[in-house]
């Protein structure tokens, strides 16, 4: 922690994280649990060293995502299982690409699994547990006032941005970066990218076998959740505390 910030009250518990606030009122610390949660809390599970690895792993993502000129909340990493980001006003808007079709997409469409998509799909979808975040599109999000109709191009942008960022970043770890989702809110007059990056919150395969190495491995009950995650961290090269 910087030495001019100190960490303070509980904020906000989620599923996986829990977010306190600091001696400054523009930032937060993000503490990273090994809480494993699926399917909308029915199946959750505490995994060893989770929080640590994704901690770790969300900050090489967002420093990467910086340096490919993305602008993200992440400030730094405290200790192995907490991060200082800056405050955003969220937007209650979740950001979805997918490239290879997976999960709700084949659920929802009919779509054989590992189907190529091109050009990529892009969805939004509404944060909201109780109503198990359903999908919405820009006229439901201009209506209800969730964000600008600029905000809007600023997330479309942000995230292809991303996606042209970390697709070759995976792929050269041998992994194929199938569908992702992104959260965002203002700072400053500013959209920043904010929440977080881990396999938590995308789907990754190995390139050659296509065996999952993200949260899939939790919600079908495969095993090896955390040495999937761990397996990943290795292939980007990120030293794991």
């Amino acid at each position: 922690m910087p030495a001019q910030i100190e960490k303070r009250a509980e904020l906000y518990s989620g599923k996986a994280k829990t977010v306190y606030t600091t001696s400054d009122d523009e930032k937060l610390v993000l503490h990273f649990r090994d809480d494993t949660s699926a399917f909308d809390g029915e199946k959750v599970e505490q995994l060893e060293r989770k929080g640590r690895v994704n901690n770790q792993f969300n900050a090489f993502i967002m420093q990467t995502l910086r340096d490919g000129g993305v602008a993200t909340h992440f400030e730094q990493v405290l200790n192995p299982s907490e991060s200082l980001v800056r405050r955003l006003d969220m937007i209650p808007v979740e950001c979805v690409v997918r490239n290879l079709a997976a999960g709700s997409l084949c659920r929802r469409l009919g779509i054989e699994e590992g189907r190529e998509l091109e050009p990529p799909t892009f969805e939004f979808f509404l944060k909201n547990d109780a109503l198990h975040d359903p999908m919405i599109n820009e006229y439901h999000i201009r209506t209800f006032g969730w964000a600008s109709d600029d905000e809007v191009e600023r997330m479309k942008e942000i995230t292809f941005r991303v996606n042209t960022i970390l697709t070759r970043l995976f792929l050269d770890g041998g992994l194929l970066l199938v569908d992702y989702k992104l959260e965002f809110g203002r700072f400053d007059g500013e959209v920043l990218l904010g929440d977080e990056f881990t396999p938590d919150g995308c789907r990754l395969w190995d390139a050659k076998t296509r065996d999952k190495l993200d949260k899939d491995r939790f919600r079908q009950g495969l095993g090896g959740v955390v040495e999937g995650y761990e397996e990943v961290a290795r292939r980007l090269g990120i030293a794991l505390q």
